[in-house]
């Protein structure tokens, strides 16, 4: 049984194998070991990505720990995941990018890492966290890694020039878009590079008791949750950022074309339609 259904993998893989840049067979004998079908390691990588093991304990058969690690590392350094994100949030015709909502989270990372460091919310434990930026809906736009202890709005200026480069690239760029943030970002430098930018913020004064849903910051917390749903996120084992990233591009696509799915489920009919629109 796949780990992701089939009706929201098999459009992200058919994406992804096309993204992938021609490779020319140059062995001057071709008589060395043939080259495991990209679709296989695919599939296991999201395997990793979904249950969160090691590569080890997904490795079988028809392919090794070796080969996935090493073509892992291939695709990073091709750059597909950064193109098929774009691919995927272009499909998404419905990105309410005006409503914006943005906050932190903290993730486990036991075995350290570029990113890793002590957190302060898990007795000093090594940890990693996520700026998620998401539209009106929820669907994680940008999403940055960073230490643990690095403080939420120290990275809003990274994830708001992330998310500047974006809208050039989806050619959708929003019209006086406003920014809802907790408490954590309560502080001066923000408003003024908020106002700089032309972004309304939407900030919860510190000291203060606000329901989350008051100013549209619950979709964000939700999308924190549906992030963690990964095993590989919720328990980082990745040391480089550039693993980090990849694994965070592949779960923004599977959260967006499950979100697509759920949406299209009450509008439209396809053949492959699931028999549900709620999909895990």
């Amino acid at each position: 049984m796949p780990v992701v259904p089939a009706s929201i993998i098999d459009p992200i893989r058919s994406e992804f194998l096309a993204l992938l840049p021609h490779r020319e067979d140059t062995h001057p004998l071709g008589c060395h070991n043939p080259r495991i079908a990209d679709t296989v390691v695919f599939d296991k990588l999201v395997e990793v990505l979904v249950s969160g093991m090691g590569y080890e304990r997904v490795a079988d058969g028809t392919c090794s720990a070796t080969t996935l690690r090493r073509r892992r590392d291939e695709w990073i350094e091709a750059g597909v995941i950064g193109h098929l994100v774009i691919a995927v949030l272009r499909a998404y015709d419905r990105l309410e990018l005006e409503d914006l909502a943005a906050d932190g989270c903290i993730t486990k990372a036991p075995s350290g890492g570029e990113c890793a460091r002590r957190s302060p919310v898990d007795r000093g434990k090594q940890g990693i966290k996520r700026s998620q930026l998401t539209d009106a809906y929820g669907i994680p736009v940008v999403t940055i890694p960073a230490k643990a202890n690095a403080r939420d709005h120290t990275l809003l200026p990274q994830t708001l020039d992330t998310f500047e480069t974006l809208t050039w690239e989806l050619e959708h760029r929003p019209q006086n878009p406003a920014l809802s943030l907790d408490a954590g970002y309560d502080y001066q430098p923000v408003r003024v590079d908020l106002a700089e930018r032309g972004i309304t913020g939407r900030i919860t004064q510190r000291g203060t008791t606000v329901p989350i849903q008051t100013d549209g910051r619950w979709v964000c917390e939700r999308t924190n949750a549906w992030m963690n749903n990964f095993g590989k996120l919720r328990r980082c084992t990745e040391r480089r950022r550039v693993c980090v990233q990849f694994y965070l591009g592949l779960a923004t696509a599977i959260v967006t074309v499950r979100s697509l799915i759920r949406k299209a489920w009450h509008t439209h009919r396809w053949d492959t339609r699931p028999r549900k629109p709620r999909l895990r």
